[in-house]
This record gives C-alpha cells, structure tokens and sequence, in this order.
C-alpha cells in the first residue's frame, strides 16, 4: 500500500513521534493506522529503555486542587528546556488531576508512584512522551492533603510547588491567608507547621550539634571561656612558638586574632574545647548561648514561629498573622516539592554535546 503524506501526517499528529518514525511504522504495517500506532507506542518503550541510565534532575511541580483536597506532583525531565515545553507541561498537570481523582497518596517508596501509574494507561503515556520528547522523563513524587480548605501555590514556573490545608475557616479571606502561607512555605522552606511536631529526641540531637558546632569554633564561644580555652593552648605548649608569639602581639584585641593564628592553633584550641567538654556546657554562660542559637534554628524550621514575609512590621510571627485573620484557622499541614532537591544533576557542556551532534 502507498504511504501517503496526508497519512503519515495524521500519524504523526496522533502520536507527537517524528515525520521519519511515522513513515517508517506505516510502511512496516502497510497502511493500517492502528498497528502503526501499537508500533510506534513499542518503539517508545525501546527508546525509553535506552533513556533509563540517564539522569533526570531537572522538571516541573505541578498541583491541582478540589475543594478539600490537592495533590502535588513531581515529574522530572534531563533538561530545563524541555521543562519549559508546553506539551510536557500539559502532560505534567494531567498527572496531577489523575492523581487527585485516584484513591492513592504518595508515598517516599514509591510504591504509590507505580500503583498510580497503573491507573488508566499512564504508565505507557509516559512512554510514549518519553519516545516523543527524546529525553528521559520520571514521575518521581505526588503527595496529597485535606482539610477544610486546601491551596496551592507554584514558584518559578514549577520549579516550587506547595499545598497548604488548614481547618477551621473556608471562606475567602481564610483562602486568601493560606494562599500568603504557601508563598512563605516557598521561600523560607520550614520542616514543621509547629514545634509540637518535633519530637524531644530531634530536639536533644540538635542540642548535641549545636553544642558541638560552638565549641568547634572557638571564637565564637563567651570570652571568659574562649580565654580559658587559650591559657591552657599556651601554659601547656599546645600552640608552636610562632603562635604563641602571634597571641601575645596580637591580644590586646581578640576580634582580629583569628585571622593571625595558623590552622593548627585553631584546631588544637577547638579540640582542647572538646576536650573541656562538660565543663564548658555546664557554664550558665555557654547554655545561654546554646539555648539562643537552638531558639533561632527553631524559628526557622518550625512554620508558626517564621517571621511573616510580608509583616509590616517585620516582626509578626506567622502564627500571630492568622490569629489576625481567623483564630479558628489553623494549619494542619504542607507539603513543598523542590524539583530536583536530593538528585544528583548531570553538569554538561551544552555546546560541546551539539558539537558531538552535528558531527555525527
């Protein structure tokens, strides 16, 4: 049977698959629409196959939400530009509805990715947009919330995306403050809606790092303690004489004596702090210090406790910011997706591979 153009045309726009691949399946299956189709779905697989040791870092978030209910989804690509591509995009924002309508919640396993991927041919649809866009794509992540109303939110292009539920209030001034919420979600990256969350054994472990971390820098510490930690690095000849020397020019002011001492002075007083360990947390000074810098991290990872972005006043506290708008509304949980946070990305020279290219 003659292949026509009108024919490989109508193939092509079924199957977004290039002018030659549609040419060649209608003439492998003489004419018939159907079986060239099937052909180009399984050359899809195969090319998809060849694609899967491929890294794909970059893609797009996308959500999609119900009342009270909304998903957010991941979908990763191997480049930016093809994240930028509408067709793409379209069959990003079609995961996430399929995935809203599905009885399926994400899961770090993965193992809801591959139930939700069975659902309704969306596994082979992404093989074929794999074959049709020519890179390696991932369903990687999709995780759902629900409350008395959900909002969701996405930054630079879907580079961010963000659901916000809360219960409590669903009117419009309580979407409206939710929506603010997911903007500051996005930028300032919390761990936990509350400090209830956070469990005591997370608490004490962040108690030993910050602990250590400040006696690991030194000069950091409260002087008396600092002073203390340096008589013992000169009285026992821990520091060579060069540093000694230094200390002695140099200590009449203490800010700028870091930048005179060598490396190994720093390090034999920060393991001499080590050392001194007990004594120095049992120093009403030092936990001051300790207790203040755990006080600061809480605030940042713990959503209630940020510094609204947008207070006037630049000091209201988010939790302060609701009770202005609802003292019912209370947020009961987020979800932000970052794409490609946690995957290692490939660091190509893009003129040298279209180098490689043409001169294939």
């Amino acid at each position: 049977m003659a292949i026509t153009a009108a024919m490989v045309k109508e193939l092509r726009e079924m199957s977004g698959a290039g002018m030659m691949d549609c040419k060649k399946a209608l003439t492998e299956c003489d004419g018939n629409m159907e079986a060239a189709m099937e052909a180009l779905r399984k050359s899809g697989a195969a090319k998809a196959e060849k694609k899967a040791s491929r890294i794909a870092a970059e893609g797009i978030a996308r959500a999609a939400v119900d009342g009270k209910t909304g998903v957010v989804v991941e979908v990763n690509s191997e480049t930016d530009f093809v994240a930028k591509n509408e067709v793409f995009q379209e069959f990003v924002q079609s995961i996430a509805d399929q995935a809203l309508k599905s009885s399926y919640n994400g899961g770090k396993n993965g193992e809801d990715v591959e139930a939700l991927l069975s659902e309704n041919g969306l596994k082979e649809t992404l093989v074929e947009k794999t074959a049709t866009i020519g890179e390696k794509l991932s369903f990687r992540r999709f995780e759902k919330v629900a409350g008395d109303v959900v909002v969701s939110y996405l930054h630079g292009g879907g580079r961010i995306g963000v659901l916000v539920a809360a219960d409590g209030a669903s009117d419009d001034a309580a979407k409206e403050a939710l929506a603010n919420i997911a903007m500051q979600v996005a930028a300032m990256n919390p761990t936990y809606v509350s400090r209830a969350e956070i469990s005591d054994a997370e608490i004490a472990k962040l108690r030993e790092i910050t602990v250590d971390s400040a006696i690991n820098d030194p000069f950091t510490l409260p002087k008396p303690i600092l002073q203390n930690l340096i008589d013992k690095a000169v009285s026992g000849k821990a520091w060579s004489d060069e540093d000694i020397a230094i200390y002695e020019e140099k200590k009449s002011n203490m800010n700028y004596l870091p930048n005179f001492l060598s490396d190994a002075a720093k390090a034999t007083l920060a393991s001499i702090g080590m050392d001194d360990k007990a004594a120095i947390v049992d120093n009403k000074i030092f936990s001051g210090l300790v207790e203040g810098r755990i006080s600061k991290q809480l605030k940042e990872i713990s959503l209630m406790d940020q510094v609204y972005v947008k207070a006037e006043d630049g000091k209201q506290s988010v939790a302060k910011y609701l009770e202005s708008v609802n003292k019912a509304l209370t947020v009961t949980k987020f979800v932000r997706f970052e794409v490609g946070e946690g995957m290692e990305k490939k660091n190509e020279d893009f003129a040298a591979e279209v180098a490689k290219q043409m001169q294939g």
